[in-house]
């Protein structure tokens, strides 16, 4: 009985397919469905979208409350103001050293001005001992005089080059303290950078141009990282999915153009221009709800077929091909 019915089903399928319709298969359209997930956790604030609403790339339709990752980087950013705190200044050290340079030239400028009277003295004196007018003992106290003061402007002089070198010295133990502490400032910018990628995952972006098919959450509700939270799909370039017999396989090859019809009413067919581009490798058992003009092939060919779409194509829309 029931291979009875089986048999008037096929029957009557092969009878409602008028014999002057000109296609060589049929098939139904599909188009390349994607579904958006969560990329964060958190409380869905915003969700701008509805089911049929056509959706532009990359457009912002949403946000996940993003207050802890917030609070995240509020955190790392007060690190780095630790990290300024911890440095240390040569400023303080460097002034009562120049201070002291500054004395210390002060004293150089006295001693060189009393170098020259020493000099002035030590040859009057010696115009003197030559006229006999002056010992010789005073002109030995004079050039003794010269010889002291010129060993203190000596002293002075190299009292001055050790303050220079203490200044740099200060300068440069500073610096080596202050690259250690700031060493920590580059890993902890990284840090930061890492939290405004992860920033950008609480914002709900449509991936690619297209219309929402299914909506999974709303406004309030939680989002779960991986959890969908929508389904759409790209409509201007749909796929029509039919399935041929190996008598029509040497037919058809990828890249070739074939004509599209789908019913436009009132018993009337549009016509679209098509491209294969997929055959399946492999035959497989004819699916039940295909249409071929040879439906008792045990064994079928899939084949996809780019159709673009004027508006009118809808997903599970059914059309012939005419290879």
């Amino acid at each position: 009985m029931k291979k009875y019915i089986f048999l008037l089903t096929i029957f009557a399928l092969f009878s409602c397919t008028n014999s002057d319709e000109d296609y060589d298969a049929s098939g139904t359209f599909e188009a390349d469905e994607l579904i958006v997930t969560a990329k964060a956790n958190g409380t869905i604030l915003q969700l701008n979208l509805e089911e049929g609403q056509e959706l532009s790339a990359n457009e912002k339709v949403g946000e996940i409350d993003p207050k802890n990752v917030e609070l995240q980087k509020e955190q790392v950013l007060a690190s780095m103001d630790a990290l300024e705190q911890k440095t240390n200044s040569a400023l303080p050290q460097i002034q009562v050293l120049q201070s002291q340079i500054s004395g210390q030239t002060a004293n150089v400028s006295i001693l060189q001005e009393q170098l020259q009277n020493a000099v002035r003295e030590r040859n009057r004196t010696a115009n003197l001992v030559a006229k006999d007018a002056a010992t010789k003992k005073q002109l030995d106290d004079a050039n003794g005089q010269i010889k002291v003061i010129q060993r203190q402007i000596a002293a002075a002089q190299s009292q001055l080059n050790v303050l220079q070198q203490q200044i740099s010295t200060t300068k440069e133990n500073v610096s080596i303290q202050n690259r250690a502490i700031l060493s920590e400032r580059k890993p902890t910018q990284k840090k930061v950078d890492q939290i405004d990628e992860q920033l950008k995952n609480n914002s709900i972006e449509s991936p690619i141009s297209g219309m929402v098919l299914t909506k999974y959450l709303n406004e309030g509700e939680f989002a779960v990282v991986g959890k969908p939270i929508f389904k759409m799909a790209a409509l201007q370039m749909m796929t029509l999915k039919t399935f041929i017999t190996g008598d029509q396989l040497p037919q058809v090859k990828i890249g070739q153009k074939v004509k599209v019809l789908i019913d436009a009413g009132e018993g009337t067919t549009k016509e679209l221009d098509g491209n294969i581009y997929w055959i399946s490798s492999k035959a497989e058992f004819t699916p039940k709800t295909i249409q071929t003009k040879n439906e008792r092939a045990n064994l079928v060919y899939a084949v996809k077929i780019h159709v673009k779409n004027d508006g009118y194509l809808k997903i599970g829309m059914y059309g012939d091909v005419k290879f």
